[in-house]
């Protein structure tokens, strides 16, 4: 008992007790804490989905279908991903007014919460491309010549060459690319909606993407000099070619007019 009572008086007594207790506090709190964590992210993951599943049923299942299966007037949705509905929902293009050949970009009428809750509950249905994270999409110290390369063997074709858009068949059109949000570019490219093909990052990696959107910013920024001087709408060398058809050969027509006549006259005299 002496000894105990020795070891107990020593000096270093109330640091050993005290190491002890926060050592015990911090395993106690490694062990529950993170439980708890999760425990609340699944449930506010899974109060998000039955939110989105009420909006879905008032604004989106009439075309889609009560289960998401698709139905003569919209695609089934099972497995688009979050990042699809994103796209369609935040550019305004879904809900749709009316079917057509193309559904076109309109004023958002939902929330980004409520298309967040919508993300979700689709999401849930089948595994597809998430929401893209901004460090993803930011396409600060991306490489711009590398993106135009990019965008022009991949996307001028229908987009034109510095993203104005342009028309397809059938009454259908590649939007224009300007005023359009980096996620959104990504969304799409990640997702393919409408006519365009999808680029998932085993086609198109996510520094190609941030490439392709640092051009567009470049080429779309008010700040942007036109080094040939008149860009003609930026549609490409068709509009080009057009222009030098119609107006160079115009112009020579004229000049050939001209000499005929000033020749004509010179015979006269």
């Amino acid at each position: 008992m002496k000894k105990l009572s020795a070891r107990r008086r020593h000096p270093l007594a109330a640091l050993v007790v005290l190491l002890i207790a926060l050592v015990a506090s911090g395993g106690l709190y490694a062990a529950f804490a993170p439980a708890e964590k999760a425990a609340a992210d699944e449930t506010a993951q899974s109060l998000a989905i039955d939110e989105g599943k009420k909006l879905y049923a008032v604004g989106c299942a009439s075309c889609h279908g009560p289960s998401a299966q698709g139905t003569s007037d919209g695609p089934p949705l099972v497995g688009v991903g979050a990042a699809a509905v994103d796209f369609q929902v935040g550019t305004g293009r879904m809900p749709a007014q009316q079917p057509g050949a193309q559904v076109p970009r309109k004023k958002v009428i939902y929330t980004q919460a409520q298309i967040d809750q919508l993300a979700a509950f689709v999401a849930s249905l089948g595994a597809g491309p998430s929401v893209p994270t901004e460090e993803q999409y930011d396409p600060t110290g991306a490489d711009l010549g590398k993106g135009g390369e990019l965008f022009r063997t991949n996307c001028g074709q229908c987009h034109a060459a510095s993203g104005k858009g342009g028309a397809l068949s059938e009454g259908k059109y590649a939007p224009t690319l300007e005023d359009v949000s980096p996620k959104h570019i990504y969304e799409a490219m990640q997702t393919g909606p409408q006519n365009m093909p999808s680029f998932p990052d085993t086609v198109m990696t996510e520094k190609n993407k941030k490439d392709i959107i640092a051009y567009l910013h470049a080429v779309n920024s008010d700040d942007t000099v036109e080094p040939g001087g008149l860009n003609l709408g930026g549609l490409g060398p068709v509009s080009e070619g057009l222009f030098g058809w119609v107006f160079g050969l115009g112009a020579l027509i004229a000049v050939a007019v001209w000499v005929a006549a000033r020749t004509a006259k010179a015979k006269k005299s």
